[in-house]
């Protein structure tokens, strides 16, 4: 039998680095130089996203980071240098998306354990479209 995705979200979370969501909002209120991914769906980011954050859908990450595809999401590729904080709905994805960004290159990739759900049950807000 082949990998679940649970077995690729545990392949991912054992290679990355995560963050809780009272780190996070510490590092939002202190404007650390930093960007937030938001890698759910548009539907889902229209919804309610943390402030500031920037939405590129899982299935369009690697386009969105490579600077040489047409398709780039500019912020995205130019913060190779930066620290990058992913996230969505609980964590999954974005474990998967961290460590992706990780073989792309980027140095300081880190994931919101627990997602969006964690941030909204710890009281943080959301901003909705």
């Amino acid at each position: 039998m082949g990998m679940t995705l649970g077995d690729f979200v545990a392949a991912a979370r054992a290679r990355i680095q995560e963050i809780t969501a009272e780190e996070l909002d510490l590092r939002l209120e202190d404007n650390e130089d930093m960007l937030l991914v938001d890698v759910r769906e548009p539907d889902e980011f229209a919804r309610g996203h943390i402030p500031g954050a920037l939405n590129v859908p899982r299935g369009l990450l690697e386009g969105a980071a490579d600077p040489s595809y047409k398709l780039r999401v500019e912020p995205l590729c130019s913060a190779r240098g930066r620290s990058v904080i992913v996230y969505c709905e609980t964590g999954g994805r974005s474990a998967m998306a961290a460590a992706v960004l990780q073989d792309m290159g980027f140095a300081k990739v880190l994931n919101l354990a627990g997602g969006s759900v964690l941030w909204t049950a710890e009281g943080l807000p959301l901003v909705k479209d």
